[in-house]
């Protein structure tokens, strides 16, 4: 059973960008682009897991897979969990939880991320990039992540932390976290039976429930940053380096 699957999870409901999932970036809704980018990554299956009908009738017309899951999950990680259970659990070892909100994410990242997890001995793996704009360091839409060597091309580090603002930075060796995660099997279903832990509540990050609870969790490099969108604005500015 050495499979991989890649789930995306997303939903309408966006507090700072509602809908956000169908925005059109040349014509086509945001998270095509990012189901687009993952098949061509060619590392096994995809799905979109959301809550919403609307989303799930517009992926299927354009010929993607989708499963429906419950509304109220406290992370992308649970939605998840909730879609692999649902379909997929069988004949799967490593799930890949991509983003909806990276439609210019290169498919070599997604298959970097596959191969580090296949080759190294971790529950979780991530990536994360240089940071080029040291505003970016006091910025909280930028996630941060803290790992105590100097990530390389081909290394896996262990992630020390996550956040967005740190007062007392010195010489940390800190860099622009990415969001796609993979997962073990087994690592998985122990994450989304724990509560949701004090700094994931505090910092908005799903990731530091694994960090609090002691998982193993290891950093790749990628060579630049996806374009994230957050806010309408940010459709703009990937719809340019899209051109």
């Amino acid at each position: 059973m050495k499979n991989t699957v890649i789930i995306i999870p997303t939903r309408l409901g966006a507090k700072r960008f509602p809908n956000k999932p169908l925005a059109k970036i040349n014509d086509i809704p945001m998270i095509i682009h990012v189901l687009n980018r993952a098949e061509e990554s060619k590392v096994g299956e995809v799905f979109v897991a959301t809550p919403d009908d609307e989303i799930l009738q517009v992926v299927k017309e354009n010929g993607g897979k989708a499963i429906l899951t419950k509304t109220d999950h406290p992370s992308g990680s649970d939605r998840v969990h909730e879609a692999y259970i649902k379909e997929i659990k069988h004949n799967v070892d490593l799930i890949i939880n991509l983003q909806g909100d990276m439609p210019n994410i290169k498919p070599k990242f997604i298959s970097k991320l596959a191969r580090l997890m296949r080759n190294n001995n971790c529950d979780i793996g991530t990536l994360a990039s240089y940071i080029t704009d040291k505003k970016d360091i006091m910025n909280p839409n930028v996630v941060k992540v803290h790992i105590g060597q100097t990530l390389k091309d081909d290394n896996f580090l262990g992630a020390e932390d996550f956040f967005r603002i740190k007062n007392n930075l010195s010489n940390e060796k800190v860099y622009h976290h990415v969001g796609i995660y993979a997962f073990t099997d087994v690592a998985l279903a122990k994450y989304v039976k724990l509560a949701r832990s004090k700094l994931e509540v505090e910092r908005n990050l799903e990731q530091m429930r694994a960090i609090e609870n002691n998982f193993i969790v290891k950093v790749g490099l990628c060579e630049s940053t996806p374009l994230g969108v957050d806010i309408k604005e940010d459709i703009i500015k990937v719809q340019k380096e899209m051109n």
